[in-house]
């Protein structure tokens, strides 16, 4: 466990947490997670970080949902240090249904964000481990979804739907979360919520740990309008770091979306 051995590169990132504008620590930590700490530049005044793990060929599961674990031990323990960094970590109701994650910082020192599940229509049932124990849960769903207001221990908040594109509205979604003084966020999967950010130019940076693995089938990483031109899709700048065994490309979006979702 890394709580026992933190660097002190990983403790003076923790420590700009909630008060950022201090010096970055130098070394690699410092270089990777800087940017999340940097003052928003969105005019929601929150950073949005999404992340996906995915094989050599571009699948984050089998056709069947089976997820675990594509990425090695490197992979695992920086997503739990995105979520130590972030107020607050947002998930699809798809996820909960295959994984059921806690969604806590057990693999590294650090606080446990605020857990966010996106539910539109209201249907997980209060069984799942999100619902029943561990830090704060929110279960976001649509103004018209039927149900009380918890699930379990979860609260829940109703937003407008995307009619135009299926799910919750997104940039009510950071309004909502802005308001309770979540402003750093972390969207963990699965890839269709993953996608439905980063086609509503709601993604200030996106991290893709590609691990050593062809299945040949399965779910894709991204689900976007189809393209008919290269043109259609989207350019970035990224840099390259080592997440042995994996690879792990860190991409400044920007808020920058593919022409296909202009």
């Amino acid at each position: 466990m890394e709580g026992l051995i933190a660097p002190p590169e990983w403790d003076a990132l923790l420590a700009l947490r909630d008060a950022p504008g201090g010096p970055l620590p130098a070394g690699p930590l410092g270089t990777l997670f800087g940017p999340l700490l940097a003052p928003p530049r969105a005019a929601d005044g929150c950073i949005v970080v999404g992340r996906l793990a995915q094989t050599l060929d571009g699948r984050i599961a089998t056709l069947s949902g089976s997820s675990q674990w594509i990425g090695g031990w490197g992979d695992i323990l920086h997503t739990h240090r995105l979520r130590a960094l972030c107020h607050a970590v947002i998930i699809g109701a798809g996820t909960v249904r295959h994984d059921d994650p806690r969604l806590t910082t057990r693999d590294c020192t650090g606080p446990n964000p605020v857990r966010v599940v996106l539910d539109t229509d209201r249907r997980l049932g209060p069984g799942y481990g999100l619902f029943r124990e561990g830090p704060p849960t929110l279960l976001l769903c649509a103004e018209d979804a039927p149900g009380p207001d918890r699930l379990g221990l979860a609260e829940v908040v109703r937003l407008p739907r995307d009619l135009a594109h299926g799910g919750l509205r997104i940039p009510a979604i950071l309004a909502a979360l802005v308001a309770r003084g979540l402003t750093r966020l972390f969207v963990e999967g699965g890839g269709v919520t993953v996608s439905r950010f980063l086609a509503a130019g709601c993604l200030d940076r996106l991290h893709v740990t590609v691990a050593p693995v062809l299945l040949g089938s399965g779910i894709p990483a991204f689900t976007l309008p189809e393209a008919a031109r290269i043109a259609d899709g989207l350019r970035f700048a990224w840099t390259v770091h080592s997440l042995e065994p994996d690879v792990l490309f860190d991409i400044a979006l920007d808020r920058a979306k593919p022409g296909v979702c202009a």
